[in-house]
């Protein structure tokens, strides 16, 4: 089965958050509620959403079968089938499901599964001016960064480019490990 998420390039990133406001339209999100976040780490920007794991915490622990996965490996959510117990955003180590008061309900990124089926790209991806986001089929998918949780925890459908500055940060850390003696 392809596994379909999101590549995010860190360098190219400039953390306009034009994918974040295309999102919020599209979807009617309402202030405070958000499916896609652009954050500013000391390593440089991050584009966050849902990350359609493979290992989904969230339909794990879901009891209606309100959040599932699609056809085509995503993780989708039935407002119809939710009855708002936020189980999936207490299990969601990535935080990324939020709870809209206005609806009752959890609410999270489709990955805009409509646009999708229409043959058009999520609005995140055709909003960055500089296509520092893409939805595609992965061929490898992310390893650890400091500033998101393990990812053996629930395999995230993402792959992630890191900055120069988070590989520079992460050689002089491991050249700082090999130069401490422990035993002294």
């Amino acid at each position: 089965m392809k596994r379909l998420g999101f590549y995010y390039n860190m360098n190219t990133c400039v953390a306009c958050g034009t994918c974040q406001i295309a999102c919020k339209n599209l979807h009617n999100l309402k202030v405070g509620e958000f499916f896609r976040r652009v954050e500013m780490f000391p390593q440089g920007p991050y584009s966050g959403s849902c990350n359609h794991c493979q290992e989904a915490a969230c339909v794990k622990v879901c009891p209606t079968g309100a959040m599932h996965k699609a056809e085509d490996g995503t993780t989708l959510h039935d407002d119809g089938k939710c009855i708002g117990c936020g189980a999936c955003m207490w299990n969601c180590p990535y935080g990324e499901i939020s709870f809209s008061k206005s609806k009752g309900v959890t609410q999270k990124c489709d990955s805009c599964y409509s646009r999708r089926q229409q043959g058009l790209e999520p609005a995140c991806v055709d909003a960055c001016p500089t296509k520092s986001i893409k939805f595609v089929e992965l061929e490898e998918t992310m390893a650890s960064l400091p500033f998101l949780p393990d990812p053996s925890i629930t395999s995230p459908s993402l792959c992630v480019k890191p900055s120069k500055l988070l590989l520079k940060m992460a050689s002089v850390d491991s050249q700082d490990d090999k130069e401490v003696d422990f035993n002294e």
